[in-house]
């Protein structure tokens, strides 16, 4: 297979926005109310939306496998020596090619150039994709952020994070 590790462009979102809506949909598919998913992905992943946010720089890197794109991963410094990911999926299809781990090197690298010492991620908790590839890749828990949603469900994320000074 054919993979290319690149910077995202506007040209990918709609592409974009369906990995990130299905995954995000398969991560919480049983966790939260058909009216909160509903309302969370009319907010964040339409292609609008995310064209929006590739153009304030939320998104980074796509990954390419056979010309098509098959995974995101996006986020930014928020300290001096801080980085966080707030946005990585990877599309069904391409899981366990090894594509996540490609990305998340990419994006690891660029970040660690640019001072970031730290670097953090939020996981739903019960993700069953997610958080086993997050321990793979040295990330620990260092706590639970609970916020309530706009319907009134409690949402809780897991705090990872890894040193990558």
């Amino acid at each position: 297979m054919d993979l290319t590790i690149r910077k995202v462009t506007v040209e990918d979102a709609e592409r974009i926005a369906e990995i990130c809506r299905t995954g995000w949909l398969d991560t919480v598919e049983d966790i939260f109310s058909d009216t909160y998913k509903r309302k969370t992905v009319e907010f964040w992943y339409t292609p609008g939306k995310v064209e929006q946010d590739i153009k304030k720089g939320h998104y980074s890197y796509v990954a390419e496998a056979g010309g098509e794109v098959a995974g995101v991963i996006g986020g930014g410094m928020t300290g001096s020596t801080v980085n966080e990911i707030f946005v990585f999926y990877v599309d069904g299809r391409f899981r366990y090619m090894s594509i996540g781990k490609k990305l998340l090197e990419t994006f690891t690298e660029h970040f660690r150039n640019k001072g970031a010492r730290q670097q953090w991620a939020s996981v739903q908790e019960g993700n069953t994709l997610g958080l086993p590839f997050y321990e793979a890749q040295g990330f620990q828990c260092e706590g639970v952020k609970e916020t309530r949603t706009g319907t009134g469900e409690v949402q809780r994320s897991l705090r990872m994070k890894r040193e990558i000074g």
